[in-house]
């Protein structure tokens, strides 16, 4: 090999690699700042707002009733209860509202996904608005005193509320699925809590977020995207309200116990996650460090940072890359900043697992990952031939989509 092409080689691959060193670094710093002490929480308000629920549900049939009993002892006078029976072919809409929800139907089999369901929810709710909605999957279980802890962050904030939203693997659970649950806890909590102690936003997560009725009246959520949640959060966020943190609001779900569900899951959320990434990522974060607005920017560092799974499988191919080149006689600088790269991301998911998922996996369990990373490769390699682009219902156990 020339040594022309060495030089463009590892030009490229350095320039790669500072890509892949920032959110790596935006991951550690996350990590870190999430250890400290909770931060002291906002003042109650005056009086308590008042409160719509809404829950949009596709044959949901089979759980939604335990979903909708955890909301509704939650309820005061004035408050309700909306699910959205959303092009449903099961029994959700006479389950809800035998459980005691206020039951909407939505026919339109040519307009499907969540942002359609809620839309429709929301144009239901302007015959009588509330003061605050908060959103509820119907597959969730609420904590107790969340609902009322998610409308008064709201009310005092003026600005969307997100609760700290964990899935657990389900009783027996091997490990793959247990180290699935330990991503989420370090991208929904660990994440999301580092960045409230340094009084940055968060990302919206889909389900236990609270929105104020002005803001969540006029947005754009009509859509059938595979991550509506992600992008209404940086929609937000642009106009100037970014999402607020709430971990003392807790909404739990579980992971699917099936194979094709768990996979179904994952990759539409990770594919939506890495198209969003390529489309929105690095443009988002110059217009917001060239406006000078911090928060947008702190999203978009947040945004760019890629499924653990991923970033270590990219920075595994740095360093592969590295040191062919350095063994063809090329700099070494790509080599070093992979190792560089790969130390962060192993302190980061190490300080996580310390803080966060020590009940979740042991050590030695721990040092499984680089198996659970490859058996991922199939899913990565869905993003070359063609990223998921349509909403797909989760396989639930029942066998329903």
């Amino acid at each position: 090999m020339g040594a022309n092409v060495l030089f463009i080689f590892g030009g490229v691959l350095t320039l790669v690699l500072v890509m892949l060193l920032v959110p790596t670094a935006v991951l550690l710093v996350q990590v870190l700042a999430a250890r400290r002490a909770e931060p002291d929480a906002l003042p109650p308000p005056v009086a308590r707002p008042r409160l719509a629920v809404l829950m949009p549900a596709h044959d949901e049939a089979a759980g939604i009733a335990a979903a909708i009993q955890s909301v509704l002892p939650q309820l005061v006078a004035g408050d309700r209860l909306l699910v959205v029976a959303d092009n449903c072919n099961d029994d959700t809409a006479a389950v809800a509202a035998a459980a005691g929800a206020e039951v909407v139907q939505r026919v339109d089999p040519g307009r499907r996904g969540k942002g359609y369901a809620l839309d429709f929810g929301v144009r239901h709710l302007e015959l009588d608005p509330p003061q605050v909605v908060v959103i509820v999957d119907a597959d969730c279980t609420v904590g107790p005193g969340s609902v009322a802890r998610l409308g008064d962050v709201c009310g005092v904030s003026n600005r969307p509320v997100q609760a700290l939203d964990l899935m657990f693997s389900p009783p027996g659970a091997g490990l793959k699925a247990r180290l699935a649950e330990l991503a989420w806890v370090v991208k929904n909590q660990a994440r999301p809590l580092g960045y409230l102690h340094m009084g940055l936003p968060c990302q919206l997560m889909g389900t236990g977020m609270a929105f104020p009725w002005g803001l969540i009246r006029n947005a754009p959520l009509a859509s059938g995207h595979i991550v509506e949640d992600l992008q209404l959060g940086l929609n937000l966020a642009r106009a100037g309200t970014p999402p607020l943190f709430c971990p003392q609001a807790l909404v739990t779900s579980t992971f699917p116990a099936d194979a094709v569900g768990l996979a179904t899951q994952r990759t539409r959320w990770e594919h939506g996650h890495m198209g969003v990434i390529a489309s929105q990522g690095p443009r988002m974060l110059w217009r917001a460090l060239a406006s000078g607005q911090v928060a947008l920017a702190a999203m978009a560092l947040d945004l760019c940072v890629p499924p653990l799974a991923s970033l270590v499988l990219l920075l595994a191919s740095g360093m592969a890359l590295g040191t062919v080149l350095v063994a063809l006689g090329g700099t070494a600088a790509p080599l070093a900043l992979s190792l560089l790269a790969f130390a962060m991301l192993v302190a980061a998911v190490l300080l996580a697992w310390a803080r966060f998922g020590r009940h979740i996996v042991s050590l030695k369990e721990l040092l499984s990952v680089p198996g659970y990373v490859l058996a991922k490769l199939p899913l990565y390699a869905r993003l070359f031939k063609g990223r998921q682009a349509e909403w797909v219902r989760t396989e639930r156990d029942d066998g329903k989509r």
